[in-house]
């Protein structure tokens, strides 16, 4: 595993604290992963599954209908 030796600012060095406790974890070095985590979910785009790729091929393969008006079409739907 990597180590890093890291200059922190008060602040940083405070939310890192308070990960800490609020995650019950051991040390900085599991706040800061635990962080990395948390950013890594919320910014980066999650892969998709293989078979949702298959699915969505599949779909786009798929011959579509022409529809001038959502709300009729549906509506057209309902009465058969």
């Amino acid at each position: 595993m990597p180590t890093a030796i890291v200059k922190l600012d008060e602040e940083a060095n405070k939310v890192i604290n308070i990960v800490k406790a609020k995650y019950g974890l051991n040390d900085k070095s599991a706040a800061i992963n635990k962080m990395a985590l948390e950013y890594e979910h919320q910014l980066l785009e999650p892969e998709l599954r293989p078979e949702y790729v298959d699915k969505l091929k599949k779909i786009k393969k798929e011959k579509a209908i022409p529809v001038k008006d959502i709300d009729k079409y549906f509506e057209d739907l309902k009465k058969r």
